[in-house]
This record gives structure tokens, C-alpha cells and sequence, in this order.
């Protein structure tokens, strides 16, 4: 018996159920043979051009939703995360909305947090501490004298009544605890309320060994133990540094605090929100309206308010700044509104990503990803694994910062260190074809500063003796920052985009970023020569 003939070109092995198949006939004639051959070869081209319309196909589809990456740089407290909010409502706003209520206890705790200051600050013994008040600038605004030292006052305003507000307001040391607690570990409690008062007053340590895989967000602390109470008392006195509060992003913590879910409150017919948290008595806002008379007489009362202003401690110029929304904040009923949201202060660890699509115009079908990074020092060595794909960055210089201290190094200047930081990014040759867009950012408090008489040239010698109003200073930073474009960018052809901004501003920034946005589409349709 013949052998069956196998094909050379023919790999399969016998043991496979089509091998048998796919032999030729036992007695195939040459002509047969012939005639196979070419059905096959016909075969193969219409597969392969089946294959290369999928694949041309594909490649359509990737150009009509093409993906934008953006980063957003910038040092830490610059605006990098209200202006990711910003994004967030100009185009998600429903979703935006639907997280507002979660924010409550970070605004809770941001306001609680600038009562303690206030009365750090107040202290009859805080003059031997000014170096320590001074030196946590993420919840109010450490100020450099001339001579480019923290400001530090010896004698000054004594608050005859200071034992009075501290005892008024002793209710809020266990509230502080509640909601650092229950924001660094949302799971722990009931996601509908804070959970019962603890006796501890201390915030729990969160370790970073550097294996988690998400991004992290840190609500600044600027003391060992929970205030309000003596600056004398405080484990801080001791020379210890404060621990921070970390919430991970895996713990979903706007979902825990979004009192939906195990509600049985119904939705409001105006906001869509769930309603009623104000009939349990264990949530904060039973606690804050308590304390709310006493807080507001202590923010108005104008020894204080000269006392603060002796320690040059703006609490105004501050994120999570709510002290002249007292009446507002701590009602019962008190929904966030937006600008509180973007107001809200929460220190980004890590990287947190946002991705929307735009949905009008011509751009329809175009997907974005929005990557805001940390900003302090000892994070910006993740930045570079973004620059690859990267297709434009916005920078955010706070141009407010031109006399205050970085919180990582009290001896450096905060705007110095933006200049460095700016030099960094443009001459950086990953980055020679990304389109560059530069926010100056908090123009809003760089005008109030200016308007309150501090002058520029006493913290950059370089500005002389030009006028200390705000278009000759703004005009500087925007020279200034240009010229360290110009000067070390390795693209010459590349175009800088440069926008004055307050990003807390919602009608302002929404038109800058629908100009940024149609910007950034443009130059990545180009870079795909698509236009």
C-alpha cells in the first residue's frame, strides 16, 4: 500500500483531525494538483486581504478615537488637582456632582484644621514655637521675611479670652480624630456615618514601604497630636515630625462617604443627592454646629485677626480655606457646593488618573486621559515613566509663592524652586515634541498681596526697582518663565502657550481649558498628520 504524500510545506503532525483532511488526494493528477494549488492561493489572498481591511480598519478607528494624554506638573500645592476638577466638571459635571456629598468630610476636617491654627497661632506661649507654626504651609501660608527667614515675632497681641475659645472649641480635638480615622480607613465603619467618638487623639500610621500599586492621597498634618489644644501640650513641641494621614484611592473613599447605598433617606428633588445624614447623631455635623458660634466669634474677633497678621499667617491664601463660610459649612443641612469642592484640599500622592471623552464639535469620539502627579520633592522621580506617551503637559506655577518656603525645605523659595522645576521640564529632550502649556496660576492672591503692600523686590533682588502693581509683576513672571523656554527648550519651533490663572475660578478656567483643549487636539492631530 502507497504511502500518503505529504506536502513539504505542510507541518501539521498526523495526530491533528484535519491533517487528514487537508491531504491531497492519493491518486491526484498533476493537473488536480495544479488546480488545488491555485484554489488555495486564492484562498490565501482573499484571507489576506480580509486581514489587511481589519487591519486598515483598525487603524481608522484608533485615529477617529484618538487617545490624549496630558499631564499636569507643577510643585506641590500648585493647583494641579483643582485644575483636574475643573476638567471633571467642565466635562463630566454629572458624575462630579454625584461625588460632591463625599467631600463633606474633607471640608469638615479642612475647617477644623484652620480653627486649630488659628489657635497655635494665638497660644500665650507661641512665640518660642514660631519655627514649628510656621513651618506646615499646607494649611496656611508660611510667610519669608526680607532678610529671607520665616517670620518669627517675639512679643505681639495677647488673647485675654484665648482659655475660653480653647475650651469652647475642646469638642473639636475628638472630631479631628474622627475624620482623619475614618478617612484613612473608610471600610472600617459604617460607610453611612463617621462612627462613635474615640478617646484616642492620635491619627493613625500609615507605612509607605513603596509596594502599593495605587496612587495615594495624603491629608496634610501639621502636628503629632490633634488640636485644638496648648501648642505647650503637643507632642509636636518635642522636635518630632508629623505624621501624615494617608487615604488610598483602593479604599474607594468617596463611595464610602457618599451616604448612598444603606440609606433609607430619600433623594432631594433639587440636587439628586441623598438626604438625612443630619437625623444621625453621630455625624460630624452635629459636632461642627455646636462649635459653630464659638468658631465665628474667634475668626472675627480682631485680636485675633492682629494677632495672625503679626505671625504673617494667611489662613486666606490656603486650599481648604472655609472660615468665611462658617454659618454656611456647619448648618445641618449643608450640601457642598461646587466652588467647595474645588476649594477642598487633599494633598496627591501618587498618580491619579482621569480619563473623559469629548463629545461635541468635531472632536466627537476623542478620548482623554488626564494624569495628575505629586508635586513634592520626594515624588517627582515618578514623573518621567509618563513622558513617553505623553502628548501635552500643563504646568501650574503658583506666582502667589514669591515669599513663602517649601514645606519639604523651609530654605528654599517656592517660586525659585517652580523656575527650576519649569527648566527641568523644558529642556528635558523625551519632551521636545510635547505641546507645552503653562498655567500661572493663583493670580487672584498674587493681586491681594500685591493690593496689601508686599513687595516683590524684597524676596527676588532681580525685579529692582520696577512698580510693585500687578501688571508689571505679572508681565515679569510671564517673561521670566518665557525666557527659560526659549533659552533651553532643544524644539525652537516649538510654540509656548501661557495662561493667567485662578484656577478656583470656574467661568475663568473653563474658558482656558476649552482653548487649552482645542490647542492640544490640533497639535496631536498634527503630530499624526492628520491635519
Amino acid at each position: 500500500m502507497a504511502k500518503p504524500r505529504i506536502e513539504p510545506n505542510r507541518r501539521r503532525s498526523l495526530s491533528d483531525p484535519l491533517a487528514a483532511a487537508l491531504l491531497p488526494p492519493e491518486n491526484e493528477s498533476p493537473a488536480d494538483r495544479e488546480a488545488r494549488l491555485r484554489a488555495e492561493s486564492d484562498a490565501k489572498k482573499i484571507s489576506d486581504n480580509i486581514d489587511e481591511m481589519i487591519r486598515q480598519e483598525r487603524l481608522e478607528r484608533k485615529k477617529a478615537r484618538a487617545e490624549v494624554h496630558v499631564l499636569l506638573l507643577g510643585q506641590s500645592e500648585s493647583g494641579k488637582s483643582t485644575t483636574l476638577k475643573q476638567f471633571q466638571l467642565l466635562h463630566s459635571p454629572a458624575a462630579f456632582h454625584q461625588e460632591r456629598i463625599a467631600w463633606r468630610a474633607v471640608i469638615y476636617l479642612n475647617l477644623v484644621r484652620s480653627v486649630r491654627r488659628i489657635l497655635d497661632a494665638i497660644a500665650p506661649d507661641s512665640d518660642s514655637f514660631d519655627e514649628d507654626i510656621d513651618d506646615s504651609m499646607e494649611t496656611t501660608s508660611a510667610v519669608l521675611s526680607s532678610n529671607g527667614h520665616t517670620s518669627s515675632v517675639s512679643s505681639g497681641t495677647r488673647i485675654p479670652n484665648y482659655d475660653a475659645y480653647r475650651q469652647r472649641l475642646e469638642p473639636l480635638v475628638a472630631l479631628e480624630d474622627r475624620l482623619t480615622r475614618s478617612l484613612s480607613a473608610p471600610d472600617e465603619d459604617e460607610p453611612t456615618h463617621l462612627g462613635p467618638i474615640q478617646p484616642s487623639h492620635s491619627a493613625p500610621d500609615v507605612s509607605a514601604n513603596g509596594l502599593r500599586p495605587n496612587p495615594t492621597i495624603i491629608i496634610p498634618d501639621s502636628r503629632a497630636h490633634s488640636l485644638p489644644v496648648s501648642p505647650a501640650d503637643t507632642a509636636s513641641r518635642s522636635g518630632r515630625k508629623p505624621k501624615e494621614v494617608a487615604v488610598h484611592t483602593s479604599t474607594n473613599w468617596k463611595k464610602a462617604f457618599a451616604l448612598g447605598g444603606r440609606s433609607k433617606s430619600p433623594k432631594s428633588a433639587h440636587t439628586g443627592e441623598i438626604e438625612g445624614w443630619w437625623e444621625d447623631p453621630d455625624d460630624p455635623v452635629h459636632a461642627l454646629h455646636a462649635c459653630a458660634p464659638a468658631m465665628l466669634e474667634l475668626w472675627r474677633d480682631p485680636r485675633v485677626k492682629q494677632r495672625l497678621q503679626e505671625r504673617r499667617l494667611r489662613l486666606e491664601e490656603s486650599s481648604g480655606f472655609y472660615l468665611d463660610e462658617i454659618p454656611r459649612i456647619t448648618a445641618k443641612k449643608y450640601i457642598p457646593t461646587d466652588a467647595d469642592v474645588l476649594k477642598a484640599r487633599l494633598k496627591t500622592m501618587g498618580v491619579v488618573e482621569h480619563m473623559f471623552s469629548i463629545a461635541n464639535g468635531n472632536n466627537r469620539g476623542v478620548q482623554w486621559k488626564i494624569y495628575d502627579v505629586g508635586g513634592a520633592r520626594n515624588q517627582r522621580n515618578a514623573w518621567a515613566p509618563y513622558f513617553e506617551d505623553v502628548n501635552a503637559i500643563i504646568f501650574l506655577a503658583p506666582i502667589s509663592a514669591f515669599d513663602q518656603v517649601l514645606t519639604e525645605d523651609p530654605r528654599v523659595n517656592r517660586l525659585e524652586d517652580s523656575l527650576l522645576l519649569w527648566k527641568s521640564v523644558v529642556t528635558n529632550k523625551l519632551l521636545a515634541n510635547v505641546n507645552l502649556v503653562l498655567f500661572l496660576n493663583k493670580c487672584d492672591l498674587l493681586q491681594s498681596k500685591l493690593d496689601a503692600g508686599v513687595r516683590l523686590n524684597q524676596h527676588m533682588i532681580s525685579y529692582g526697582d520696577r512698580p510693585n502693581d500687578y501688571d508689571s509683576v505679572s508681565k515679569y513672571f510671564r517673561n521670566k518663565f518665557g525666557a527659560l523656554h526659549q533659552s533651553y527648550t532643544p524644539n525652537k519651533e516649538r510654540e509656548l502657550y501661557i495662561h493667567f490663572t485662578s484656577v478656583t475660578d470656574t467661568r475663568r478656567t473653563a474658558t482656558i481649558i476649552s482653548t487649552v483643549r482645542d490647542i492640544i487636539i490640533k497639535g496631536n492631530l498634527k503630530n499624526m498628520r492628520l491635519v
